[in-house]
């Protein structure tokens, strides 16, 4: 969308990877959508973004059909009547697996903002944007949006959205084996990561269009480097490696202190990532691993992101009872990020923009959300920001 942003406007995009959601639904939506509401509330935004990934749940084909609720949900809601515009974009075609993305997009104007328009791309022109609108199952022809799935080779999947300045969905693949991910450093999921970030920058900066800045958030699946994290861990540890008989293949790592009665310290598996003090992950907010967090230093020219000052977004248990405890499925990492190009940067950080409005956080941090803590940026336009010329901006998605 496109159109002109008054100084002191409100923004707050948010990334939620919602795939426990519609598995409780009595319990864990009912939370999720109530700190989503008190978040808004606090920070009262004029425009919000909220991208999600893993829409329908882990198993979409049984889950599918409560995501037309929780969507009813949230544009019909009091906390959200102030909100009088809003576009959906919901990717729920899972019968079309070759371009199934599980990808949902939700925009929402307050109803102080005016002249929002958003671009057309078979008419090739800008329309105003009005009253509340919901896409699902014809994206491919929805003209207001241009789709697109990675090369069957990048695994991942990605949407991307341009609006005042461009807002990009995205949901980069996963670590499928925490024994192969310890295997080098760095894995080979990351270099998979890196290819398909690189392809997504490519895209939304290619000659098509007319540059603008960018944010791009979403489920990056951004993981601490395995083996330097174990090697951390487990300095003075000893590893039993026991493997399968008929194929010799690597099933467990066990590490025991070499001292303690041999006492297991970590115990690592293709799922399973059981070490003896996950307290360490939550101590000061777990900024001791930060240094471990290093797939973004390739794109250090290209993508920037706030100082990091939450705990690790995932994996969280999805016990609705639970809501500070990670599973030990996977090792704690920081999958879920507010990232933006230079220009970006440079809006949200200007000298005026006072400090009390720019937050990067999680939401529901004592609760449980799912496994993915929500995470979000805050910020206020300045005077002279977001007054994009409207026969220059496009709204276009990649998936």
């Amino acid at each position: 969308m496109a159109g002109k942003l008054t100084a002191g406007s409100g923004i707050l995009l948010v990334t939620a990877n919602v795939g426990s959601l519609f598995e409780d639904l009595e319990n864990l939506q009912k939370t999720w959508l109530r700190e989503f509401y008190q978040t808004v509330q606090s920070h009262k935004p004029h425009f919000i973004a909220v991208h999600c990934q893993e829409v329908g749940g882990k198993n979409y084909e049984a889950s599918m059909s409560h995501v037309d609720c929780f969507v009813k949900e949230l544009l019909s809601s009091d906390a959200m009547k102030e909100y009088s515009r809003a576009r959906v974009y919901l990717d729920e075609n899972y019968k079309s697996q070759e371009h199934f993305t599980a990808l949902g997009s939700c925009y929402f104007l307050h109803e102080s903002l005016k002249n929002i328009h958003q671009f057309d791309f078979k008419a090739k022109k800008f329309k105003k944007v009005v009253g509340k609108e919901i896409y699902s199952d014809t994206l491919e022809s929805t003209p207001m949006l241009e789709k697109e799935k990675f090369p069957q080779d990048y695994f991942p999947e990605v949407r991307t959205i341009s609006h005042a300045f461009d807002l990009v969905n995205i949901h980069l693949f996963h670590d499928a084996s925490n024994i192969l991910a310890r295997e080098k450093s760095p894995s080979v999921y990351s270099g998979m990561r890196q290819k398909a970030l690189g392809f997504v920058l490519d895209r939304i900066t290619d000659q098509r269009f007319e540059k603008v800045p960018y944010f791009v958030f979403g489920d990056f699946n951004f993981r601490l480097d395995t083996r330097q994290v174990i090697e951390s861990l487990c300095s003075t540890a000893t590893m039993q490696t026991v493997r399968v008989g008929d194929t010799n293949e690597v099933e467990k790592l066990i590490f025991r202190e070499s001292e303690n009665d041999r006492e297991v310290v970590l115990q690592l598996e293709k799922k399973l990532f059981n070490y003896i003090n996950q307290d360490v992950f939550r101590e000061n907010n777990g900024t001791l691993f930060l240094q471990f967090d290093s797939e973004l230093s390739c794109f250090k020219e290209r993508l920037h992101e706030l100082e990091i000052s939450f705990p690790p977004s995932y994996p969280y248990s999805e016990d609705s009872s639970q809501g500070k405890q990670y599973m030990d499925t996977r090792c704690p990492a920081w999958c879920d990020r507010v990232l933006m190009s230079a220009t970006a940067k440079d809006l949200v950080l200007k000298p005026e923009n006072e400090e009390k409005y720019l937050v990067y956080d999680n939401i529901g941090p004592n609760v449980c959300m799912g496994d993915h803590k929500p995470v979000y940026l805050s910020f206020r336009l300045t005077a002279g920001a977001g007054k994009p010329n409207a026969n220059k901006h496009k709204c276009c998605n990649v998936q």
